[in-house]
């Protein structure tokens, strides 16, 4: 009959932002390995506790024309040549096995080139066990007394545990041990001596602060990742992995004994955390037993003979080892028959292969194909850390490519906050290593730049807290006092003896006579005394009785009393530590914002400053290039100075000679014009005669009066005024249109509108200055004249901005001959004489002149006016 379940307390929220946002860097070591003799030439040394130098070796400086150069690299602790494995695994494993015990993971694993000593340091040698060893010895140190039966704890495929009850544990045992060949080793066979040697630690190591309440199940698995491809170790199956039976085409040879293994797949489980799907998971109860589970999958792991290391390792190992804790009842004699109760913590001990070049292995064929998958493996781990160290310093969020290899996918979740995570580069001092050891160091420089969150602390079960030695103390109570009543269980004989032998004794029953009354009465007397004994031992037992329950009842309500007072004491410190934890966490997290804004400053002082310095380097360029600009325009201005100065000379004299010219031309005009007046008016004023014959048109016609092209001028005669006719708008702003291909008249009256933009083509700028427009536009007309139009309008602006002119005027300018004849106002046509005095006689010619000349007008000679009415504005 199974035992009744007690009711377990909820576990206690954990509230997030609190331990699981704080970051760790992942801690790197370095661990130098002595040279194998002592004249070979060294490129590393160590510079302190925590830094190596690395300078280029002689060989290779002559290769590489003679450079040296000397490179320091830090790392969180530094191992020399001289140190040991106890040491080592002090410093680097042991907080791991003690976040182990506590329901943490970690991940610690070797790296290096091949022949560095990785497999040395995890595994060890005969008489100095590695790291491995050591951690399994502290464990079983650590929880020996606390283990559960075995199979009580039992692994699934599902990356979790299940519990049973001891009977149940107890038929599985029975179980396994009648099958003919047992597969799980017996930690009571004889040790193998040959790694008797390596499990033989001399120094006691154990974790502190153990739950004493909790009993313990350790499972290890063994794997290993060859060509990208997982493989179980601890798999049963007649398989010779050292020496496989391969043709020259790389394909199996067909043979009965030989059979390749299965690769095992990577799932996910509920917790998203990446596992070996169908993995053989050996539970083991001592160090001698987890170590010859992994020896005999060492056996079986893949190593090859190369040009640098006699046994190389050609895959990457992976050694799991998982411990299931689950809390005893509240009686604290059974496990508590609870799956969420179980935690499961694993801590991962890995040794990579060494990458290695195939130019020094002098690798062909299979190990070729090794080679380059080994270290496609390393490269993607290398480029994992990169991207992740991209993203935390830079806040990008780049994708990580864990699913580029196997090795890496199987760790994500260490890198994502599921446990520590440990990294010992081993290094080969050696000359012939430097360039594979100068990269491994660039590696581990990248590496420590990572930060892992902060694993989270296991939530407390709930359960009264010593419950295991309350229970232990109770029984060794009872078996005291019942000793001290009656002896040990035993010695009932001996006790129903005593009992016996303190009754009086039996008289002789034997009558052997009628008449006997002695006999009877006297027996009568011996079963009244012992019937007497007996109700006074009765009276006694009882008043014992009562005394021992008076006696177990102040014993309960003593231990009762102490146990409320170790609670209250228990909880008064508890509250102190969850204080202390507090201004713990707040100071951890007030450092770290204290860092980071550090950090910021120091990143925007390097940034201002590197403005500044631009800056300033621009300001300079600028002054430089205004002053270049100042000098050059000073040249420039003083070049244009010379040259205003001499086309302004020259202007002044062009002007002057052509005003010159001018006046004298239009001094000859004059006085031919007054010539011209004076003649008409002696014509006009003669007294009247005899009426003289009308000259025919035909003989006027056909007489040509020569006149004078440039008469000598009078000289006391002063120039006369050019008469101009005035605009009737001449108080506004006129653009003055006169295009290039008019004719230059010579007549006396010209059109001259003062204030006027000139200009050949019309243009936006000239009409956005001026409220009036003017064309001067002229043709042939049909008697052979130039006639000489006048077109004007308004300017006005349109609503995109432009300028548009609405046409309102129109002045015609025509000169005509006074004989009838008609003269063009070229200056290559010759200038007619003026007709003697008796051809200007008859009345027709005086009145046509007289009409022609519009007498009492302002306007000159051969101007007409045709005004057209001014339209309105719209």
């Amino acid at each position: 009959m199974k035992p009744a379940k007690s009711k377990t307390p909820r576990k206690p929220f954990l509230k997030k932002g609190t331990q699981a946002s704080l970051k760790d860097p992942v801690g790197v070591y370095c661990r130098v390995r002595p040279l194998s003799f002592t004249d070979q030439e060294c490129c590393i040394e160590v510079i302190s506790d925590t830094t190596v130098q690395l300078h280029t070796p002689e060989g290779y400086r002559i290769n590489r024309n003679g450079d040296y150069k000397e490179t320091q690299y830090s790392f969180k602790q530094v191992f020399g040549t001289l140190t040991t494995q106890k040491e080592l695994f002090d410093v680097v494993a042991n907080p791991l096995v003690d976040d182990l015990i506590h329901g943490k993971n970690g991940l610690l694993f070797t790296y290096g080139v091949t022949g560095s000593g990785k497999t040395h340091t995890m595994t060890g040698s005969p008489g100095d066990g590695g790291l491995l060893p050591r951690c399994l010895d502290m464990i079983f140190n650590s929880i020996g007394s606390f283990q559960a039966k075995r199979y009580v704890f039992k692994s699934n495929d599902r990356n979790s545990m299940d519990i049973q009850c001891e009977v149940d544990a107890l038929l599985e045992r029975q179980k396994r041990e009648a099958l003919p060949a047992p597969k799980t080793p017996s930690s009571k066979r004889q040790i193998d001596p040959e790694f008797a040697d390596m499990i033989n630690v001399q120094e006691f190591c154990k974790a502190e602060e153990i739950d004493e309440d909790s009993v313990y199940g350790v499972f290890v698995s063994y794997i290993e990742i060859y060509n990208n491809y997982i493989y179980d170790l601890l798999e049963e199956i007649p398989f010779d992995p050292i020496k496989p039976k391969w043709n020259s085409c790389n394909t199996p040879v067909r043979n009965t004994d030989f059979i390749p293994p299965q690769s095992k797949m990577l799932r996910e489980d509920k917790n998203h955390n990446m596992y070996v799907a169908g993995c053989t998971e050996v539970e083991v109860k001592s160090t001698e037993e987890a170590f010859e589970v992994f020896w005999r999958g060492q056996k079986k792991r893949r190593i090859a003979n190369t040009q640098l290391n006699r046994e190389s390792s050609r895959s990457h190992s992976v050694f799991i080892i998982k411990l299931a804790q689950a809390p005893l009842d509240a009686d604290g004699d059974n496990v508590l028959q609870e799956k969420e109760q179980i935690t499961l913590s694993q801590l991962s001990l890995v040794d990579l292969a060494g990458s290695e070049r195939t130019n020094r292995t002098k690798a062909e064929g299979n190990r070729l194909r090794e080679a380059g998958n080994i270290n496609q493996s390393l490269m993607t781990l290398r480029t994992c850390m990169e991207v992740l160290r991209e993203n935390q310093m830079y806040g990008t969020n780049k994708m990580v490519p864990y699913r580029d290899s196997k090795l890496t996918h199987l760790f994500k979740n260490y890198f994502d906050g599921e446990g520590k995570v440990r990294m010992i580069v081993c290094v080969n001092p050696k000359a012939e290593d430097y360039e594979e050891s100068l990269q491994v160091m660039r590696f581990a420089e990248v590496t420590q730049e990572v930060e892992v969150a902060r694993p989270v602390d296991k939530a407390i079960c709930g359960l009264t807290p010593g419950r295991r030695y309350r229970n232990q103390a109770f029984r060794e109570e009872l078996t005291r006092r019942l000793e001290l009543r009656g002896g040990p269980i035993g010695n009932e004989q001996s006790v129903t003896e005593i009992l016996l032998q303190s009754f009086p004794p039996l008289p002789s029953c034997e009558i052997l006579d009628v008449n006997d009354e002695q006999t009877l009465p006297r027996l009568i007397e011996v079963l009244e005394k012992r019937h007497h004994v007996r109700q006074m031992m009765t009276e006694e037992f009882n008043k014992q009785v009562i005394a021992f329950r008076a006696m177990l009842q102040d014993f309960d309500n003593a231990v009762l009393n102490k146990e409320n007072y170790i609670q209250g004491k228990l909880n008064e410190k508890e509250k102190v530590i969850s204080g202390q934890k507090a201004e713990i966490d707040r100071l951890e997290k007030k450092t770290k914002t204290l860092e980071y804004k550090i950090e910021i400053l120091e990143k925007t002082t390097t940034i201002y400053e590197e403005d500044k310095r631009n800056l300033q380097q621009e300001l300079e360029n600028q002054s430089q290039k205004l002053q270049r600009q100042f000098s050059d325009k000073r040249r420039l201005e003083a070049r244009l100075q010379g040259m205003v100065t001499e086309t302004t000379m020259k202007w002044e004299k062009e002007c002057e000679r052509r005003v010159a010219a001018k006046q004298l031309e239009m001094q000859n005009k004059l006085w031919v014009k007054d010539e011209k007046l004076k003649q008409l008016k002696a014509i006009v004023t003669e007294p009247k005669s005899d009426k003289p014959e009308r000259p025919s048109r035909e003989r006027d016609r056909e007489k040509v009066f020569q006149r004078s092209v440039s008469p000598s001028p009078i000289p006391n005669v002063p120039p006369i005024r050019l008469r101009h006719r005035r605009s009737r708008s001449a108080g506004d702003r006129w653009v003055d249109h006169k295009p290039a291909s008019n004719v230059l008249t010579e007549t006396v009256m010209q059109p001259h509108v003062p204030h006027a933009i000139t200009v050949a083509v019309a243009n936006e700028k000239a009409l956005a200055k001026c409220e009036k427009y003017m064309l001067t536009h002229q043709e042939l007309a049909s008697d052979g004249e130039i006639e000489t139009k006048l077109i004007k309008g308004d300017v006005f602006k349109t609503r995109g901005g432009g300028q548009s002119v609405q046409f309102t005027d129109i002045e015609t300018l025509k000169q005509e001959s006074p004989t009838g004849r008609k003269r063009r106002s070229s200056t290559s046509v010759p200038t007619q004489e003026v007709a003697t005095e008796s051809e200007w006689t008859d009345v027709e010619t005086r009145c046509s002149v007289a009409v022609e000349m519009r007498a009492g007008s302002q306007l000159g000679p051969g101007y007409q006016h045709h005004a057209q009415p001014k339209r309105r504005k719209p």
